[in-house]
């Protein structure tokens, strides 16, 4: 999975999200980032680094398995695979998102 392909994959999930209003970001590292703004309408989504309520940071590879549903992002955080910076709460929301 590259860039591009995670960020259609994101637009795809947050489209069933309207619940979730909020500044995200996907960090991966030097294979770049994923910035969404779901309290604009439509979605705002982009590869800048702006200010967001909770980053979460891992490679794609783990990404991937996040949305193929190997990899559970709740033993990913444990084991370190998955950093999380701000809203632990909202991560936890985007965590449902994510595996459905």
């Amino acid at each position: 999975m590259n860039l591009e392909q995670a960020t259609v994959k994101i637009k795809e999930k947050i489209q069933f999200a309207p619940h979730i209003k909020a500044k995200v970001k996907f960090d991966f590292g030097d294979d770049g980032r994923i910035y969404i703004d779901s309290n604009e309408s439509p979605v705002l989504v982009s590869h800048e680094d702006e200010e967001s309520d909770v980053t979460l940071a891992c490679s794609l590879e783990t990404f991937q398995a996040f949305l193929e549903g190997t990899k559970d992002p709740n033993i990913a955080f444990m084991m370190g695979q998955l950093k999380v910076r701000g809203s632990m709460g909202l991560a936890l929301k985007l965590n449902a998102v994510l595996e459905d």
